[in-house]
């Protein structure tokens, strides 16, 4: 499981900002110390490779990446803006930390650095006929770069804010999320009710801020609560929305500090996140089908597709999950064991993600027999499912029926409907 400052330094990480800075310096640094190569040059390449080979090419560079970049970064922020007008706005989060775009515009940029900073170091003097030839060599492999990083932008251009493009890249990240949760059931905690009462004799844990519960460092508040023998209940996970000065969980010790001071283990922010909210990413990709429906865009496609998406990812979390429970199995190990025995918190259930992911679909596209004929089967599918994902899938089409039958009038439409729940639920 990630610590916080680890999931602090990964976000920072996925920023554009980050990775153009990294790759600039790093052009800037290679164009500073090129004289310290210069004692190993033979002479015969600083004849060839000098100054008049290097100049020229270092002009062009640095003449044309600067126009480049900024088109580059303006083509890329239309496309996303564009991308989140047509499926939701917490898409474009998920599109921000698109790693082919960051690396395109960072080599742009940093190819820019190294020229510019090249010939200033050449008009100033400080580069040798032996320095020279270094520079031309790094030319050579900036230019390299930069081809290279031109054909991934034009193969990215070609789907670049596309619908198809959008859904790829939230769904990816729905699945990382899934795919986390599932190896980690309850993110390694003890489970516990929602509605559960607080110990007696506990103390609460105040949130510090009103926002998001983002992350919950669980390894480190499992330390601290073994330092002082003491047990924890969270009640708000991963994903709630809390205010300042409500209770995020409570602790078993007498003392009222320690557990205020434990909250410096919880991430608040203004923003949902996919760290440890499986959740979000259902709840994003049924945004983007609710969006399609909606009169003023009208393509039951797109809602058909998310509805396939969402079958996809909840078949197979559902398969990750049955393999985790296989493999304690054959490793012996007791299925009740845990990561972090002293914290305890609600669980994430299947009714939960069938919920989240197609509840709104259903409300939105009740009148439309195609998207909810693509529901039923999709719920048929999920069904099968032993255990807790095939009862709510059954629970869920009877909810999707009780919408189709109150919103649909026609009565071959409302057969047709009846049908495809008959053939579902047998």
């Amino acid at each position: 499981m990630l610590s916080k400052s680890l999931m602090l330094a990964l976000r920072f990480a996925k920023r554009l900002g980050v990775r153009v800075v990294l790759m600039a310096g790093l052009a800037v640094l290679a164009a500073l110390f090129a004289s310290s190569l210069e004692g190993f040059i033979p002479e015969k390449l600083q004849e060839r490779f000098g100054v008049d080979a290097a100049l020229p090419i270092l002009n062009i560079l640095a003449s044309s990446l600067l126009t480049v970049t900024t088109f580059s970064l303006g083509v890329m922020v239309s496309a996303f803006q564009a991308a989140s007008s047509q499926a939701t706005p917490r898409a474009y989060r998920v599109l921000m930390q698109d790693g082919t775009t960051q690396t395109v515009l960072a080599t742009f940029v940093s190819g820019f650095l190294f020229s510019l900073t090249a010939l200033v170091m050449f008009n100033a003097g400080f580069y040798s006929e032996g320095a020279a030839v270094v520079i031309f060599a790094l030319t050579i492999v900036t230019i390299v770069l930069i081809v290279v990083a031109i054909l991934r932008w034009i193969d990215l251009l070609s789907h670049l804010g596309s619908m198809d493009h959008t859904l790829w890249q939230v769904e990816e990240a729905a699945q990382n999320s899934l795919w986390t949760n599932a190896s980690s059931p309850n993110l390694g905690a003890n489970r516990m009710s929602e509605m559960a009462p607080p110990p007696p004799g506990s103390r609460t844990m105040l949130a510090a801020e009103s926002g998001y519960v983002q992350f919950i460092d669980l390894d480190r508040l499992n330390e601290r609560l073994a330092e002082q023998d003491c047990a924890l209940w969270i009640t708000a996970t991963p994903g709630k929305y809390v205010l300042r000065g409500q209770s995020v969980g409570h602790v078993s010790c007498p003392d009222q500090d320690f557990a205020d001071s434990l909250c410096g283990c919880i991430t608040i922010g203004h923003e949902r996140t996919m760290e440890q909210d499986c959740r979000f990413g259902l709840v994003v990709l049924a945004e983007i089908a609710a969006r399609a429906m909606s009169p003023g865009v009208n393509d039951p496609g797109t809602a058909i597709d998310v509805v396939h998406r969402l079958k996809k990812l909840l078949w197979e979390y559902h398969q990750n999950l049955a393999a985790q429970s296989d493999a304690e199995r054959d490793t012996d190990e007791d299925e009740d064991e845990v990561l972090y025995p002293r914290i305890h918190m609600p669980e994430t259930t299947a009714s939960d993600l069938v919920d989240d992911a197609f509840a709104v679909i259903i409300r939105d596209a009740a009148g439309r027999v195609e998207v909810m004929g693509q529901i039923f089967h999709a719920l048929r599918d999920l069904s099968v499912a032993r255990g807790p994902l095939g009862a709510a899938a059954l629970a869920e089409m009877a909810y999707a029926r009780d919408h189709a039958e109150a919103a649909i009038s026609d009565e071959t439409d409302l057969a047709k409907i009846r049908r495809l729940s008959l053939a579902a639920e047998g």
